[in-house]
């Protein structure tokens, strides 16, 4: 049997290194000079390759259509994927979260570990860019490059997304498959971060918050919540927090990201600690007190919200200030205007509808001999290993189907 495979990243490797191990004849159409482009640059050139956790925890933190992957998963594991490598040579850790890296923390040894598997098992490697797919009587049989035509008896979509586009990531997945008639669900950034209105988060650019509880709000609904770290930018806050909020935001109205800078203590708890910061040292003045609840770079800006004077001595402040300042650190609050660009976000959100691809075999209800995988598919996850994990899977589970098909 001969298989295109469209795309050299992560699902299109994978899948062609599992398929041909059954000896039929692979080809990857790549149309980069290399394969694995982006892979190099994931978890910031570490490559988070997978995450260490069950079949719970991986769905999780998938926010939207996770049932959809319950047979990918199934049939690749996080453990199959860490097994996978280790038998290529490459060696793993665990950190963190359960993340996985190899030990050298290089994504290129896991880029290259493929390379030398696709070698071995003779999968060859054009690079050509696809034009269209062959299409016969509802059937896929193949691709078009240009002037040059490819027949096969199963074609496989895993060009990757519409993030990073320097890697090749064009959105080349999503004209081809509404070429086979596919809806393709809006496509956003995801996993990026968020532009503010507020003009105090450049005041406080590279102030990184650890142990803080985030909220993303929209009419009053939460959408997300999580303790953990942050960071500010020059145009608003980024940090894994603000990364997997992203993954909530909605198409319409207005969004606001609330931050809890004291998680640990109850308002009263609070208030409490306050008084007794004020009773040892009365003389000082509020920027002084709030030094020791925020980083200083924050003081200014938490003092601007709360509309007191910044030179007010300690013991000056009547209970009602105490409580602004107990409610401003409990509710540290900003508007989102919008995301940061496309290129910047990690993975793309939205892609071909699921409703349109047969969860149990990856191929399309719509096409026989066409088939998905990886980050062309309207599923994503957070930040953790996780996307990488579904394309993974999901390419073992298109590389198994193809053959029994």
């Amino acid at each position: 049997m001969k298989i295109l495979i469209i795309g050299g990243g992560a699902a299109g490797c994978y899948a062609a290194v599992h398929a041909a191990k059954a000896g039929h004849e692979i080809i990857i159409l790549e149309k980069n000079k290399t394969i694995g482009k982006k892979l190099r640059i994931t978890g910031k050139g570490r490559c988070n390759l997978t995450n260490n956790c069950d079949l719970q925890e991986l769905i999780r933190n998938i926010p939207r259509n996770a049932r959809f992957l319950y047979s990918a998963f199934a049939a690749c594991q996080p453990q199959n994927v860490m097994q996978y490598f280790e038998n290529l040579g490459v060696v793993l850790k665990t950190e963190r979260g359960n993340r996985v890296f190899p030990v050298s923390d290089q994504a290129s040894e896991i880029v290259e570990a493929l390379h030398t598997e696709l070698k071995r098992l003779q999968v060859k490697i054009l690079h050509e860019t696809v034009t269209e797919l062959l299409i016969e009587n509802q059937i896929c049989k193949g691709v078009v490059c240009g002037e040059k035509v490819f027949r096969a008896d199963r074609i496989l979509l895993a060009a990757g997304g519409a993030t990073y586009p320097g890697t090749g990531s064009e959105g080349d997945s999503y004209r081809l498959a509404q070429q086979a008639g596919h809806t393709i669900e809006a496509l956003r950034p995801s996993l990026v971060p968020l532009e503010t209105l507020e003009r105090d988060c450049a005041e406080m650019m590279g102030v990184s918050l650890k142990n803080v509880t985030l909220t993303l709000r929209s009419k009053n609904k939460i959408l997300y919540q999580e303790q953990g770290e942050m960071l500010f930018t020059h145009f608003g806050v980024s940090g894994p927090l603000v990364l997997s909020a992203s993954a909530h935001m909605c198409d319409a109205g207005v969004h606001t990201l609330h931050i809890d800078l004291k998680p640990a203590l109850h308002p009263e708890q609070l208030d409490k600690r306050l008084q007794r910061e004020i009773a040892a040292n009365p003389n000082q003045q509020l920027s002084n007190l709030l030094r020791k609840l925020v980083p200083a770079n924050m003081v200014m800006s938490l003092i601007g919200r709360l509309q007191i004077p910044p030179y007010l001595k300690n013991h000056s402040l009547t209970k009602q200030q105490r409580m602004q300042i107990c409610e401003k650190l409990k509710n540290f609050d900003f508007t989102v205007r919008n995301t940061r660009p496309m290129a910047e976000g990690i993975i793309t959100r939205g892609g071909v509808s699921c409703k349109e691809v047969n969860p149990k075999t990856m191929e399309s209800r719509l096409l026989k001999n066409l088939f998905f995988a990886g980050e062309v598919l309207d599923v994503d996850a957070y930040t953790g290993g996780f996307n990488l994990q579904i394309a993974f899977s999901t390419a073992f589970l298109a590389a198994e189907s193809m053959e029994a098909i």
